[in-house]
């Protein structure tokens, strides 16, 4: 008796439309392989936590091998993926400094989303991104060391410079790094460094447009300007930064601000890998797709989450390049590939919008739940925490998230201030 091979699926990015996609055949009639660069699966949404010390890096992040430790027929591989070759169904995987190769029957395209600076190589060079965990250390420890020479420093012009910040970007990340940086410098520093004067943080958001947080009504938007203000972010509408240096910032209203830190959360693009289908690529080089998510002639290749564009018949507007968006194409795609291989249809892919948040700090949130109940302030926050700390992955991250935003809510305090690098701070010349 002859034995058919099972059907192998490769999923290409460990984010949250790739992992739903495994989770969901795990334990089904197919063989899966997940690829991603990293060996962990980040919750992105609280990164911005990570960069401004109120959580470890490991409370945010879990082993893919241990989220697949029961599914038999998921493997995980750790490499780079740099060729699609549609035709032979193969792709090909850097690992360990060395090519190989792994064919499919099926693809999984959720490789995810990369920052886009649209083109000024100057701020690219300068900013700071909050896009995976490396990028959130690296803000936490070049705050922390702006903090230790601001102590050092008897100038006054550099020690407003140096604590100085603007982030740029009018979405839910801007306005939650924003409200971070600042609670971090009310909550922690001015207690921490008692004996140096006038160590008060300037915090700025930048956005280009007339409003904040676009996709929320009207009322939600000024609400959240309103209480960014309150706690005491700096929020200019209309102005683009242009340009960026070690020590300057300059706006498009020719204002140059002294300041060493520039956090940047304006616009995201979609991976580089796109280009690997050789497909013509739409606006923000994402993959059209049909309504199973198949691009144009590759029935067996499926594009989901950020790279995927495909227009809303409710709105009339592409699928938004957010973590719900990602969740439920992959777990739709799942349900497709398993309808096939029992020889029944395949459905289209429907997005069930079940609203949208931002926190802006302590007690201080916009939320528009199922787009129908609008929240402000306190009890928006409280929702945000909630359904965080559900959508959290692993019992452990959960608790320990839990007691950091508890003992952070009752004390102030920040507990991860920890500078993982060269602790050797570069002090000022000493004034004469």
């Amino acid at each position: 008796m002859t034995t058919i091979p099972r059907r192998k699926v490769v999923i290409i990015g460990a984010g949250f439309g790739g992992l739903n996609a495994a989770r969901a055949l795990g334990g089904k009639n197919v063989d899966v392989l997940l690829i991603d660069r990293n060996n962990y699966h980040v919750f992105t949404p609280l990164l911005y936590q990570v960069a401004t010390c109120g959580l470890d890096p490991s409370d945010i992040a879990y082993p893919i091998r241990g989220i697949f430790r029961r599914k038999s027929n998921v493997r995980f591989l750790l490499g780079s993926v740099t060729t699609i070759d549609t035709t032979n169904r193969v792709v090909t995987v850097t690992a360990d400094g060395e090519n190989r190769t792994e064919s499919y029957d099926t693809l999984i395209l959720a490789a995810g989303s990369v920052t886009t600076y649209f083109g000024n190589q100057s701020l690219q060079k300068a900013a700071f991104e909050i896009k995976d965990l490396s990028n959130a250390v690296r803000l936490r420890n070049h705050v922390l060391k702006l903090l230790e020479r601001a102590a050092w420093t008897e100038n006054p012009d550099e020690r407003r410079a140096l604590t100085t910040m603007v982030v740029v970007g009018g979405g839910p990340t801007g306005l939650e790094t924003a409200g971070a940086l600042v609670e971090l410098y009310n909550g922690v520093v001015k207690q921490e460094y008692p004996h140096v004067a006038h160590l008060d943080a300037r915090i700025l958001l930048v956005e280009a447009t007339d409003r904040l947080l676009a996709p929320f009504p009207e009322k939600l938007r000024d609400s959240a300007a309103e209480q960014l203000r309150g706690i005491g972010v700096d929020v200019l509408f209309g102005v683009r930064v242009t340009d960026a240096t070690e020590s300057t910032i300059s706006l498009s209203n020719g204002v140059a601000i002294p300041s060493h830190t520039l956090v940047w959360a304006a616009g995201v693009e979609a991976s580089p890998l796109a280009k690997a289908l050789g497909l013509p690529l739409v606006r923000g080089g994402r993959i059209e797709v049909n309504q199973t998510l198949n691009p144009s002639g590759l029935p067996d290749v499926y594009v989901i989450g950020d790279l995927a564009h495909r227009i809303d018949p409710k709105t009339d507007q592409p699928y938004p390049q957010m973590i719900p968006v990602a969740i439920q194409q992959g777990k739709h795609t799942a349900k497709n590939i398993l309808a096939t291989l029992k020889g029944q249809p395949q459905t289209p892919f429907a997005y069930f919008d079940k609203g949208i948040m931002a926190t802006i700090g302590r007690s201080h949130a916009v939320a528009y739940p199922f787009n129908k109940v609008q929240l402000t302030g306190f009890f928006a926050w409280v929702t945000w925490l909630g359904l965080h700390l559900i959508w959290l992955m692993g019992f452990r991250n959960q608790v320990q998230v839990f007691i950091n935003w508890l003992w952070n809510y009752l004390t102030f305090d920040r507990s991860v201030r920890i500078i993982l690098e060269n602790t050797a701070v570069k002090l000022p010349p000493k004034s004469e």
